[in-house]
């Protein structure tokens, strides 16, 4: 059997539906979350790449980025 640590693990959820299910948090990450709920274009399906593409084609500001950093590494600890 061939164990496949370094893909996605397919039993966690995507990262924009995880990420918006964060919106009760009082950080950036939180902030994001109510933004990614508000928005009925926010690639819940996505990963955090897609994520950042979207945040980037909707010109948000940088600490959305940084937000988006701080929930991947929540992600994936998780």
């Amino acid at each position: 059997m061939t164990n496949h640590d370094d893909d996605q693990p397919e039993h966690k959820s995507a990262f924009g539906e995880w990420l918006v299910t964060q919106k009760d948090r009082s950080d950036l990450v939180g902030q994001l979350a109510i933004g990614a709920v508000a928005d009925r274009r926010f690639p819940r399906n996505g990963d955090p790449e897609a994520v950042r593409k979207h945040l980037s084609a909707m010109q948000a500001e940088g600490d959305m980025f940084a937000a988006v950093d701080d929930a991947e590494s929540d992600w994936l600890s998780a």
